[in-house]
């Protein structure tokens, strides 16, 4: 959720420049919270392949924002929070993948 939170601001900026990167960027990013919800409701095999798809989703959001951030939409400072709480995730994805 605070990756979501932080992904606001930037979001709203980057929808004036590309309307459907920003919708990219959020559907990744509400997938990400989707996914480890929904994991964490079930057992077995089914678990850790929806940690997988979030583990996905998010390193699709860190994609989207360096392209941004590379197309000149963004500014790479304010996308840092974002990036830095989208490799916590990460981080605790692939250890709850592991």
């Amino acid at each position: 959720m605070e990756l979501i939170a932080a992904l606001r601001g930037p979001l709203g900026r980057l929808r004036q420049a590309d309307r459907d990167l920003a919708d990219q960027v959020r559907r990744a990013a509400t997938s990400v919270a989707l996914n480890i919800a929904e994991g964490a409701g079930r057992t077995g095999k089914d678990r850790p392949h929806h940690y997988r798809v979030a583990a996905g989703s998010n390193l699709e959001v860190a994609a989207a924002l360096e392209v941004a951030v590379a197309w000149g939409d963004l500014d790479a400072t304010e996308v840092q929070l974002a990036l830095d709480l989208g490799r916590r995730v990460g981080a605790m994805l692939w250890r709850m993948t592991r």
